[in-house]
C-alpha cells in the first residue's frame, strides 16, 4: 500500500510531549488528533468552542484533510465536530483547530492531550464547469429531501 508523506509542524515547543496524529488500528481511516491546551477548556452544555492542536500541515495539491468527530465522544458525551467533516485545504498553513459542540446535557471538560477529533486525508478532483442547456434524464430526476423514502 503506498504511503503519502505529509509535512507537519508543531507551532510551539511547549506541546512537544503530545503525540502527532496517529492511526489506532491497522484498518483505521482516521487518525486521532489531540487537544493542545495551556489550561482545561470547559464546553458548556449546548455551547461551542474552538480547540487548538498546536499543529499545522502542508498537504500536496489535490488532497484535503477532513476533520471528523470521534464516535466515542459523540455517542457517550454528545461532543462532536460541528462542521464535520471540516476541510483543511492544501494551501492552508495555519493551526488546525477543531470546532467542538456539546449536544450533551452536562458540561464537558477537554484537557491537553485529549483525543478530540480524527483526521482523514482524502484525494479530491478539480472541476471545470461546462454550462449546458439540458442534463441527462434519470429515474430520480429532481426528487430529493426524502423522495426515495424513509
Amino acid at each position: 500500500m503506498p504511503i503519502l508523506e505529509v509535512k507537519i509542524k508543531r507551532i510551539s515547543d511547549k506541546f512537544n510531549d503530545l503525540a502527532l496524529p496517529e492511526y489506532k488500528t491497522n484498518g483505521s481511516a482516521g487518525m486521532d488528533i489531540l487537544a493542545a491546551l495551556d489550561e482545561d477548556v470547559i464546553i458548556e452544555a449546548g455551547k461551542i468552542d474552538l480547540v487548538g492542536t498546536n499543529l499545522s500541515i502542508e498537504l500536496p495539491r489535490g488532497f484535503e484533510c477532513q476533520v471528523r468527530s470521534r464516535s466515542g465522544l459523540a455517542a457517550k458525551n454528545g461532543i462532536f465536530c460541528l462542521n464535520s467533516p471540516g476541510t483543511i485545504d492544501s494551501d492552508y498553513r495555519g493551526e488546525i483547530k477543531v470546532i467542538l459542540a456539546n449536544f450533551g446535557k452536562e458540561d464537558f471538560v477537554i484537557k491537553s492531550g485529549d483525543r478530540i477529533a480524527q483526521l482523514v486525508i482524502a484525494r479530491h478532483e478539480f472541476v471545470q464547469w461546462n454550462v449546458v442547456n439540458d442534463l441527462d434524464d434519470t429515474q430520480r430526476g429532481s426528487g430529493g429531501f426524502g423522495s426515495t423514502g424513509v
